[in-house]
């Protein structure tokens, strides 16, 4: 029996793939596993039994990784679960910024009570004139599940796209349409594209990446869409291009009391995933996720731990390993089961980074004492007896 319990309220389409080996539980203390989705973890106590928080979203920037890896708490996340839903606010927000529709809105309702508001609107819409995205060239920033969605539709709506991403996956890479450039050096996009969107994890690598000298770098008149993350973006030095008249329009799903109300800038609060679809989405995939770790000791979609895939252990028992990432462990673990005489029938070995991941199956269920062997081996972080 498995307990979980819920930090957010998690969609119930992703609750009901729990069987009835899952109690929900209110005391986060006997949490086997953590849903959550926005809820600050980073000075939360941690339970000594927890074994998996699974974030039903794609940031995980509320969850302390280094702390749960070094405890052996694998982390997950739901990529591409929402990014159709990102994807259409993406699309939105360039409209927004290219046809001035929300001040064209405003006025309407600032005339709402003159009787000739329909008349007066024909002299006033010139103020509100924009421009058309049909053959304009849109730079993407980060080719991964929305940044292909996002390409793709441009394509489609007539935009001459251009997209970077070094580290571009095999699925993204056979997803995206052939009809975009890919080009190997991120400062093309700022000097080439009349509108650029940006769609990357925020870590020390990216943190303030759209800064002074990128914005410098770029057209005038620059369209700047973030979706992402906003610790990408120095928006102090956005709103001194807006004010130059470098950036046309600054598009930003993270409100905050230096974009807010000031010229030159939408901002919408934090809608990209806010949709039904993607909220479902995101809780059926983090349930399974968690289910497929808890009862079988696979990691697929780990932020903190590599991936590991044995499938459903058709042996008496499977053990997994939490451990620092450095040589002569396997020798050590196959060591201890050698030597109270347990048959390893199968195994694996993952690492990420400076930890690492073993799973073994076993001919006969793990006792007691293979496992005190185990955790006295020094780098191990945990060991859990999956079955």
């Amino acid at each position: 029996m498995f307990r979980y319990h819920c930090l957010n309220p998690i969609a119930e389409v992703g609750l009901e793939k729990f069987t009835d080996q899952y109690v929900k539980t209110d005391d986060l203390a006997e949490a086997d596993g953590i849903l959550v989705r926005s809820a600050a973890m980073h000075e939360m106590e941690l339970p000594e039994n927890l074994l998996a928080i699974a974030r039903a979203g794609a940031g995980v920037n509320n969850i302390p990784l280094d702390r749960c890896a070094q405890k052996g708490i694998v982390v997950f996340n739901t990529p591409g679960a929402n990014a159709n839903g990102v994807k259409e606010l993406v699309i939105a927000g360039m409209l927004l910024a290219s046809r001035d529709v929300v001040g064209g809105i405003e006025w309407v309702k600032e005339n709402q009570d003159d009787e000739n508001v329909g008349k007066n609107a024909e002299k006033a819409k010139k103020k509100y004139a924009g421009t058309e995205i049909e053959g304009k060239k849109l730079g993407i920033v980060g080719l991964g599940a929305i940044g292909v969605r996002v390409a793709n539709v441009a394509k489609h709506l007539g935009m001459e796209v251009y997209g970077y991403d070094p580290y571009v996956s095999v699925d993204a890479a056979w997803n995206l349409s052939r009809d975009v450039k890919h080009v190997l050096n991120v400062e093309e996009i700022y000097e080439e594209c009349d509108y650029i969107t940006i769609h990357v994890p925020l870590m020390d690598a990216t943190r303030g990446m759209i800064g002074q000298e990128a914005i410098g770098k770029m057209k005038d008149g620059v369209i700047l869409l973030n979706f992402a993350r906003d610790l990408l973006v120095d928006e102090q030095a956005v709103l001194m291009g807006i004010k130059s008249g470098k950036i046309r329009k600054y598009v930003s799903d993270f409100p905050n009391s230096v974009t807010a109300g000031q010229d030159g800038c939408i901002v919408i609060p934090h809608l990209g995933a806010s949709t039904e679809e993607s909220e479902d989405n995101c809780a059926v995939m983090a349930v399974k996720e968690l289910k497929n770790y808890l009862e079988n000791g696979n990691i697929i979609n780990s932020v903190n731990y590599p991936q590991c895939d044995m499938g459903i252990c058709a042996q008496a028992g499977r053990v997994a390993i939490f451990h620092e990432n450095k040589a002569n462990m396997i020798t050590k673990f196959t060591a201890c089961f050698g030597d109270i005489g347990i048959n390893i029938s199968d195994m694996t070995n993952k690492s990420r980074g400076e930890v690492a991941y073993t799973m073994l199956d076993i001919e006969t269920p793990a006792s007691t004492e293979i496992i005190k062997k185990l955790q006295s081996i020094n780098g191990v972080f945990r060991v859990r007896v999956v079955k």
